[in-house]
C-alpha cells in the first residue's frame, strides 16, 4: 500500500509538510471522525498501561515509517524535545491563533500532533495554506470562563484552579472552552470523550 493508504488505515493525515536538512518531514495528525474509536480499539487501550495514546503512535507510526524508508519522530519523550511547534509553523499548514495555540484550516484549535516521518529527500511541498484566522471574529480570545488562555498569555495556574471548581466541569468533559470556541474546531468532528481523557490527564 501506498504510505498515504497506510496513514488513512490508521485515522491519521498528513497535516504539514517540510524541509529540515536533506529530509521531508510529514506531520502527522489525527484524521477525525474516527481516529479515537480506532485508537482505542487498539491493544495499548486495553493493556493498563501508562501513557495508551503515546504508546499506540510510537507503534503505528514508527511500523510505517519503516515500511516506507523513513524514521519516526514523536513530541513526546526526550529531553531533547523535537521542534514540533516550529515545525508545524514552517510547514506552512499551521499557524498561531491569537491565543498563540496552533492552529489547522482543518482542525481549527484542536489542532495536534502525533508524530512525524522523516524521508530522505526533499520531496515537493504544497503551498502555504490561507491564515485561517484571517476574517475571523476570534471567538477564542474570549471563550476561557476563567480567563486563563488570552491574547496577553496562559495562566496555566489559573486554568488548574478553575478546573478544581465545579463550574469548570464544562471544560473537564467536554475540552477547552478556547478550542471548542474555534468554528474551524466546530467541524473537525472530535469527540467530547477524546477531550475529556486528555483533560484529566493535563490536569492529573
Amino acid at each position: 500500500m501506498s504510505l498515504d493508504d497506510d496513514l488513512a488505515a490508521e485515522r491519521l493525515f498528513v497535516a504539514g509538510r517540510l524541509h529540515e536538512g536533506e529530509e521531508t518531514l510529514l506531520l502527522l495528525s489525527p484524521a477525525e471522525p474516527g481516529f479515537w474509536a480506532h485508537l482505542t480499539a487498539g491493544p495499548e487501550w486495553a493493556d493498563g498501561a501508562p501513557d495508551p495514546v503515546d504508546r499506540w503512535s510510537a507503534r503505528v507510526i514508527g511500523q510505517i515509517a519503516a515500511a516506507h524508508g523513513g524514521r519516526a519522530l514523536f513530541p513526546f519523550g526526550g529531553p531533547p524535545h523535537a521542534p514540533f511547534y516550529r515545525w508545524a509553523l514552517a510547514s506552512g499548514q499551521f499557524f498561531a491563533s491569537p491565543v498563540h495555540l496552533l492552529v489547522h484550516p482543518q482542525m481549527g484549535l484542536w489542532a495536534s500532533l502525533r508524530g512525524a516521518i522523516a524521508l530522505p529527500g526533499r520531496a515537493a511541498r504544497p503551498a502555504p495554506a490561507p491564515h485561517p484566522c484571517t476574517g475571523c471574529p476570534a471567538p477564542c480570545t474570549t471563550a476561557c470562563p476563567a480567563g486563563a488562555l488570552t491574547p496577553a498569555g496562559y495562566d496555566v495556574p489559573g486554568c488548574h484552579g478553575f478546573l478544581d471548581r465545579p463550574e469548570g466541569a464544562s471544560c473537564r468533559s467536554t475540552g477547552c472552552a478556547v478550542r471548542r470556541a474555534c468554528p474551524l474546531s466546530r467541524s473537525y468532528g472530535r469527540l467530547p470523550v477524546q477531550s475529556a481523557w486528555h483533560m484529566r490527564n493535563f490536569h492529573a
